[in-house]
């Protein structure tokens, strides 16, 4: 049995130690087919971007051709390889990591890594290339291009650059001036393509480059305006990621019984699953790095962990917030209205991102796209839908949306409160704690906001509360016999006697306080109808409830 690779991005290392790998190099084959040499490639973080070009790098290392059979030999591109294998010098750049405290570590930490990957490359090649630390990264790119034309005449170069959009996304997120003058007009960086770009003119073949998203592209356009996005490409749409198929190979050879196979591959679907980067794609794509943290975990503790998220994972994912924030007022409260709803947002994907422009909503929703919060969930007369891909993704909105409603009016809601609503719902099937915190959003909200509530919008909030509760599904609007209740909470552990609880909201206006009974009664007409039905019968401890709503007052019957 082979080892999972959570963690590990070197496919060299993958090889060599008997770590699994899902094979994706058939793709090798696809890129070198393209028309285009020089490719950029998008995907939210965490779905395996850097193995990847780690596994172009040695495919076509010059320097590894006597390791091609051991390193290849099992995988789809071994038994077909391409006519260019270990035919390129490989210069690889991974911008990841760079301090983006102000202008000037900035322009520092490129250069740093710049100069990294050339000390390397020119160890790696035996080049003789004196590395001045006075000059530029661009002036260090443009002499070493003019050293190995010189010195291996009639090689070819073959660029890689992972993370070439990083620092920019924090400059971005939390500088924005930085980010105008860093990476935009008559930028260090720009001036860095603009000596790759002259490159190709001569000895640079091949470039490969990824990233999160196409904040940089606009910036560079002029210097490097010679790349072919194929981001959203049908033919490419699994390239990173896995599978369904290959997640069930991967449990297969973890050895894991059929039959809790069928247990581990729901509660995956619904947390890791979801993401569609092409209009056109027929696959849905699970987060790689979710995955094994998950099955790392579970054939290490013999069990289904109770965390299902990794904190290094939601910790990079929770930087929704510094993006949000680029899009201001109403925009950003509709857009996320909208997607925990699950309503969606059709719009078109913006290719490439101007720093010199204001983010509206199409620019903050294609973002949000780039990253990973947001995926296709279908297309509407040509343009794409998108929504909320997973679970995951859904507890990451439901909690931001709060810490919204927090900061803007102050609430300064403790967390533990969130673990006594759990208890008093779990232990005595009461929603007491749970609306008296619903109200006091409510009650905090402006008269403004009150002219655009509505059941949905009051329904929303109540259900980002209850995504805080760890040991619950929450489920919104969940099928039951073709009805569709507000809120359903089922426990994720059903083996411990836990409440389940099912709630039907209404609003009504101050104005309208007079028709109390009857919304109420409307309610609870809808409760019945969901009680007879068979899913709904065979729950044990199921309590349910009405809540009517006038203005921020939510008045509670148990049926």
């Amino acid at each position: 049995m082979k080892k999972l690779p959570y963690g590990i991005s070197d496919y060299e290392r993958i090889v060599e130690n008997n770590y699994y790998y899902v094979d994706k190099t058939k793709y090798i084959e696809k890129l070198e087919n393209l028309a285009e040499p020089y490719i950029m490639f998008l995907r939210p973080r965490k779905f395996g971007k850097t193995l990847f070009t780690s596994v172009l790098e040695d495919y076509y290392d010059v320097k590894k051709a006597n390791k091609f059979e051991k390193l290849f030999g099992e995988t789809y591109i071994g038994k077909n390889p391409t006519k260019l294998k270990n035919s390129y010098y490989i210069l690889r750049f991974n911008f990841s990591g760079v301090d983006t405290s102000n202008s000037e570590t900035t322009i520092q930490g490129f250069k740093e890594k710049v100069t990294a990957s050339i000390s390397d490359f020119v160890k790696n090649y035996e080049l003789n290339f004196y590395i001045n630390p006075e000059m530029t990264a661009e002036g260090l790119l443009n002499n070493l291009i003019i050293a190995f034309k010189n010195q291996k005449q009639g090689e070819k170069l073959y660029i890689i650059i992972d993370e070439y959009d990083h620092f920019a996304n924090e400059l971005l997120g939390f500088n924005t001036d930085n980010f105008k003058s860093l990476v935009s007009k008559n930028s260090k960086v720009r001036k860095w393509y603009e000596v790759l770009k002259e490159g190709t003119e001569s000895v640079v073949d091949r470039i490969f480059i990824t990233g999160v998203a196409p904040i940089t592209l606009d910036s560079m356009t002029s210097g490097f305006n010679i790349g072919s996005d194929i981001t959203r490409d049908e033919q490419f749409n699994e390239m990173m990621g896995f599978t369904e198929e290959e997640l069930n190979l991967l449990m297969k050879e973890q050895e894991i019984p059929e039959e809790e196979q069928k247990k581990l591959l729901p509660i995956m679907k619904e947390n890791y699953d979801g993401y569609k980067f092409s209009l056109n794609a027929n696959e849905r794509i699970y987060n790689s790095n979710m995955c094994l943290y998950f099955l790392k975990d579970y054939i290490r503790l013999g069990r289904i962990p109770e965390e299902l998220v990794d904190i290094n994972i939601a910790t990079d994912y929770s930087k929704i917030g510094s993006m949000l924030r680029l899009c201001r007022g109403e925009n950003r409260l509709d857009i996320i209205e909208k997607t925990i709803s699950g309503e969606g947002i059709i719009t078109e994907i913006t290719q490439k991102f101007n720093p010199e422009i204001a983010f509206g909503e199409k620019e903050m929703v294609s973002m949000l796209y780039y990253l990973g919060y947001l995926t296709i969930e279908d297309e509407i007369v040509g343009y794409p839908k998108l929504n909320i891909p997973n679970k995951v993704m859904k507890e990451i909105y439901s909690d931001y949306f709060l810490k919204i409603l927090d900061e803007e009016e102050n609430l300064n809601i403790d967390s533990s409160y969130y673990s006594q609503i759990g208890i008093e719902i779990a232990l005595e099937g009461k929603i007491d704690k749970a609306t008296s915190l619903l109200q006091k959003y409510l009650s905090n909200l402006s008269n403004r906001d009150y002219q655009r509530f509505d059941e949905k919008y009051v329904k929303l909030i109540f259900y980002c509360i209850m995504m805080n509760l760890k040991i619950y599904n929450v489920k919104s609007e969940m099928e039951v016999g073709r009805e569709y209740p507000d809120i359903v909470l089922l426990p994720k552990d059903s083996t411990k006697g836990y409440y389940s609880i099912m709630i039907e909201f209404k609003y009504l206006k101050k104005t309208e306080e007079n028709k109390l009974s009857e919304k109420q009664e409307e309610a609870k007409k809808q409760i019945e109808k969901y009680s007879v039905v068979e899913e709904m019968r065979t729950l044990k401890n199921l309590n349910k409830y009405t809540v009517v709503v006038i203005n921020d007052k939510a008045y509670i019957q148990k049926i």
